[in-house]
């Protein structure tokens, strides 16, 4: 069965649709619709998910179709927006269309490139200015709700910022102080930058090889990796009670867990007395005229997936990227990230916990540290967070450029190019100059 789904519909009338959204008079045209799936693809989706596996190992264009509908999959919990929409003006830039991409059958411009065999791309919007000036929906509708799995971790660690300056969070104090239920647990005495930055020094890496490591445990206690009968009822006792072995001083080594953003969200939820998504409702989502509430899949007793799971529209993400940017203004009137939230993400972070762990140095791969869930920053100001499977939000507030894209992967994986390298080469050839580099 063919599960792929192209959009049909021109840029032009999908702006007409938000200014309709907006309260503008919007013509007949407008109101089109052109659905993303039939019954039949629905049925298909849903019943041949795998009984005795974690979800999503099939790969090919039913993976596609899932990520597009995890919302009738999973239960889901709301990320609510408010007000009139904040329109993004549409300015095509002829450079991103024709940036040539080196494919095994020769160069392709980037617009062809993208419907091409070679890649998986389902939709990608970038942002300059704070207009959009490129983008395609080669394998899904504008108004789809794709998942942004690990991009969902930096909602997560912008929320903790946030109260951190209002000095409701002191980052260099244990976890435990703040979400007592942790007193004896193995995150005891750990900080919450270290938490912030990936560095416990813990054995509870995103480790799906087996159903005993720590962390396949937690994606069972949460509900998103294959549950057996022994499986963890819920996260929160889970992450209170298990034991994790101590491999590194905390602070030392990068070491990427799903469970430390998990806690963040806790810590989150601890503050400020609400679920999660109420708070990243009242601190983001409700400010940056969305089009669309979010949401975030929550398998278990409505707990959501905070550390993956985050369900939206390509514009709406690329909006909250428009918040690290000078165009904030476009979508709200208030500075949500500060300046000094930039300047820490760019020049706050420390090269040796990824150096540590054995990753290239910046010099071989351009990238300078991680910081605050950002797996990424680069030495040309470009600062990236990308989610499994191939989801991905590029900021470069020098440059005031933002991309977001999502694919999955492909049945056959040797054949196809991963959209991260080619996005950041495209907006470094597009947008940075030789002075930042």
């Amino acid at each position: 069965m063919n599960m792929t789904v192209k959009s049909t519909l021109p840029f032009a009338l999908w702006s007409i649709a938000l200014l309709a959204d907006c309260g503008q008079p919007a013509t007949a045209d407008s109101a089109e619709f052109e659905p993303a799936t039939t019954v039949e693809e629905s049925r298909h989706g849903i019943e041949s998910i795998p009984t005795t596996d974690i979800w999503w190992t099939e790969y090919g264009e039913i993976q596609g179709w899932r990520f597009r509908n995890l919302h009738k999959i999973f239960p889901t919990v709301n990320v609510y927006r408010h007000g009139s929409v904040r329109p993004l003006e549409t300015r095509p830039l002829q450079a991103i269309s024709e940036f040539e991409v080196e494919t095994p059958g020769g160069k392709l411009s980037f617009d062809k490139f993208l419907y091409s065999e070679y890649t998986t791309a389902m939709g990608i919007v970038i942002l300059h200015k704070g207009d959009i000036v490129f983008e395609s929906y080669p394998r899904m509708q504008p108004y789809e709700k794709p998942v942004y799995w690990s991009v969902a971790k930096v909602l997560v660690s912008t929320v903790v910022r946030i109260l951190e300056e209002r000095g409701e969070i002191d980052v260099s104090q244990p976890i435990d102080k703040y979400i007592s239920a942790l007193r004896n647990s193995s995150f005891a005495g750990i900080s919450v930058r270290n938490l912030l930055d990936m560095a416990t020094g813990l054995d509870c890496a995103d480790d799906y090889t087996s159903r005993e490591t720590c962390y396949y445990l937690y994606s069972m206690s949460i509900g998103d990796g294959y549950r057996d009968e022994n499986a963890p009822d819920n996260p929160y006792d889970f992450v209170a009670s298990f034991k994790a072995r101590k491999i590194n001083e905390p602070g030392e080594v990068f070491s990427y867990s799903g469970v430390n953003t998990f806690i963040l969200s806790w810590l989150v939820e601890e503050v400020t007395g609400m679920p999660f998504q109420d708070a990243l409702t009242r601190e983001v989502w409700f400010r940056i005229g969305a089009e669309s509430d979010a949401s975030f899949i929550a398998p278990r007793y409505g707990i959501p997936v905070t550390h993956g799971g985050f369900l939206a529209t390509m514009r709406d993400v690329a909006r909250f990227g428009l918040l690290f940017t000078p165009s904030y203004r476009k979508v709200s009137s208030q500075q949500i990230i500060s300046d000094d939230y930039l300047k820490l993400i760019q020049d706050g972070g420390n090269p040796s916990l990824r150096s540590n762990a054995g990753y290239p140095s910046a010099v071989q791969s351009g990238i300078s540290h991680n910081v605050y869930q950002w797996d990424e920053i680069y030495v040309d100001g470009t600062f990236y967070k990308g989610g499994w499977a191939g989801q991905g939000l590029a900021v470069n507030p020098r440059q005031d450029v933002v991309a977001v894209f999502t694919s999955y992967i492909k049945d056959d994986q040797e054949s196809e190019m991963k959209l991260e390298p080619v996005v950041l080469d495209l907006l470094r050839s597009v947008f940075v100059t030789s002075n930042d580099r």
